[in-house]
């Protein structure tokens, strides 16, 4: 049981890979993203998902088992380490174009996997010193806000029209990109703004939290546009908006057409596991973390992710994150299949 943490070092392989893509040439640069998109979604069709949860003694022992945490910690430092390698090995002039798109979409696919997806599990974190850590990993996506927002905005308004990291029934996955990335960067604003006047202080000062966000994110790309010039900074600029697509991607597939029910007075149901789309696909689980567990993290979200459970009521996915990110970007097909499952689900609520 103390050494089971070290299955959370298969996110590792798509990590060394990365590695490799940014000093590579030719077609290695794509191998990552082969292996993320093609064979893990094929695995999971043929591995069955593992719905078993851990015993209450095996659950203890894992949330006392530092091993988990200490894997985050050396996430942070890698994520930088890939980020300067890349940075670095964009300024070879003998790159193809074709190499030059693979190395954006590996680093992007990082930023999803590494920085986003880490840093929203450490974000969750009551501590000072992994919130700090988690706020490091956002920024190498620039989406620092979400820290704000996620935490304070969309786990309050989840399934909820309300919510703009919700997706609705029949949304296709390019509208909600716009609203949601849009509307929750303006949630993050309102949020911070309420924060700083309950505090008693000017909005526009240091003591609002967005305000600090920008700032260090315009001092990071500021940075790389002296260090490694214009060209490699509209790399990096492109590289993290495909990591904010990855998150965006998920939180569409994660909530799609699921709705709190209204009590009046613009409250709702308390957020349960039939909520959250739910996956036990193994392999998924692992290279992003438990984050497909995602019913019982907006359950109870300060349940760190080695111990996140599964819940007979929550509905499931037909496969993992992998295989639901690349379907959500067909639409017809996306609707075909999700939409059958909700009304399922609707049809034994009913009775």
């Amino acid at each position: 049981m103390a050494l089971h943490f070290l299955k959370f070092l298969l996110p590792f392989t798509i990590y060394i890979g990365s590695l490799r893509s940014f000093t590579s040439h030719g077609w290695v640069i794509w191998l990552p993203l082969l292996f993320a998109w093609f064979i893990i979604p094929v695995m999971e069709i043929f591995i069955k998902p593992d719905p078993k949860n851990l015993s209450a003694a095996e659950e203890e022992l894992a949330k006392k088992n530092k091993g988990y945490d200490i894997l985050l910690y050396i996430v942070v430092a890698a994520q930088y380490f890939a980020l300067y390698l890349f940075l670095d090995g964009m300024k070879n002039d003998a790159l193809e174009w074709h190499e030059i798109i693979g190395r954006i979409w590996v680093m992007g696919m990082l930023c999803g996997v590494f920085g986003i997806n880490v840093g929203h599990e450490l974000g969750h974190r009551v501590n000072k010193f992994e919130q700090t850590l988690a706020k490091a990993l956002l920024l190498t996506s620039l989406y620092m806000h979400f820290f704000t927002e996620h935490n304070k905005g969309h786990h309050k308004r989840v399934a909820t029209p309300e919510d703009p990291s919700s997706a609705r029934y029949n949304e296709p996955v390019y509208l909600f990109y716009f609203r949601t990335i849009i509307f929750s960067y303006f949630s993050a604003w309102h949020i911070a703004n309420d924060e700083t006047k309950k505090k008693g202080k000017p909005v526009l000062s240091l003591y609002n939290e967005m305000v600090q966000f920008t700032l260090i994110q315009i001092a990071l790309i500021t940075l790389i546009f002296f260090v490694f010039g214009w060209l490699v900074t509209l790399y990096f600029l492109a590289a993290a908006f495909i990591g904010i697509l990855l998150l965006e991607t998920v939180n569409y597939i994660e909530h799609y057409g699921l709705q709190r029910q209204s009590t009046g007075d613009g409250k709702y149901e308390r957020a349960m596991p039939e909520h959250s789309w739910n996956s036990d696909h193994v392999v998924g689980r692992v290279m992003l973390f438990e984050l497909s567990r995602h019913s019982d993290h907006h359950y109870l979200a300060s349940r760190k992710y080695q111990i996140l459970r599964h819940h007979d009521d929550s509905p499931q996915m037909p496969t993992g994150y992998p295989g639901m990110m690349i379907l959500s970007l067909f639409p017809p097909a996306w609707f075909y299949v999700m939409n059958r499952r909700i009304k399922k689900l609707q049809k034994k609520e009913n009775n």
